[in-house]
């Protein structure tokens, strides 16, 4: 079975998340999550990663979309981005946050934020591979936009040339997550100041048209699903 054959954002359930000294939480340790299930959610509901990487002795932190195909990671960026490039063949550091909301304590001391995070750390690899790099192309193009493959135009071999991709392996991670509400001192819950929680979610509103689209063009159905839902919300327990 060649990459291409797996469908975009497939990812098998795998061992438990690796515990290294740079995947150990130390802080809060009861947010931490063990589980590949956790990191999976975190992928699969986050849109937007950060790429940490040295160049010449100074950090860079890149933000791009992602893919991932089984247990690897897949960025994407033009094949001219000094940060891609210095990034194959040394150790990175990606990040996923999604926000799913904003708490409000009694104390300012205990405001705080629920989210679901990940780190990945790892050797970056070049992709280089003509059909692997298709395949992750394909899974960052649906992953973004679900279904979105199969109603564009494939890359030409120009923008595959002028598209550098980046894999990632998914071994060595580490997930935290906080979620419920605030968490005051005692001798506060009896002050009468609200408290609470602001839910917080990604959703998209109803697709706005080209207006170089000749008449007649309808919006596809896997472009209109995305309206009006949040992505990636908080399954409820």
């Amino acid at each position: 079975m060649t990459l291409a054959d797996h469908a975009p954002g497939h990812a098998d359930a795998g061992p438990p998340l690796s515990s290294t000294p740079r995947t150990t939480i130390h802080r809060l340790r009861e947010r931490g999550r063990a589980d590949r299930a956790d990191l999976d959610a975190v992928l699969s509901a986050g849109l937007v990663c950060h790429l940490g990487v040295v160049i010449d002795g100074s950090p860079v932190v890149l933000p791009t979309g992602y893919g991932r195909i089984d247990g690897t990671l897949y960025l994407h960026g033009s094949s001219a981005n000094r940060s891609l490039l210095a990034a194959a063949g040394q150790q990175v550091c990606v990040t996923i946050t999604l926000l799913d909301g904003l708490v409000c304590a009694r104390a300012v001391f205990h405001h705080s934020m629920n989210y679901r995070s990940a780190v990945i750390f790892g050797v970056a690899r070049l992709v280089t591979d003509g059909a692997e790099k298709l395949a992750a192309l394909r899974a960052v193009t649906d992953h973004l936009v679900p279904g979105r493959w199969e109603h564009a135009r494939e890359p030409t071999r120009k923008e595959l040339a002028a598209t550098a991709v980046l894999a990632l392996p998914l071994d060595e991670a580490s997930v935290k997550v906080r979620a419920g509400g605030p968490k005051d001192d005692e001798e506060d819950y009896d002050s009468g100041i609200w408290a609470g929680v602001l839910p917080a979610a990604l959703t998209f509103g109803p697709a706005e048209a080209d207006p170089a689209l000749p008449p007649g063009v309808a919006v596809p159905g896997h472009i209109a699903a995305l309206a009006g839902r949040p992505r990636g919300t908080v399954p409820e327990s």
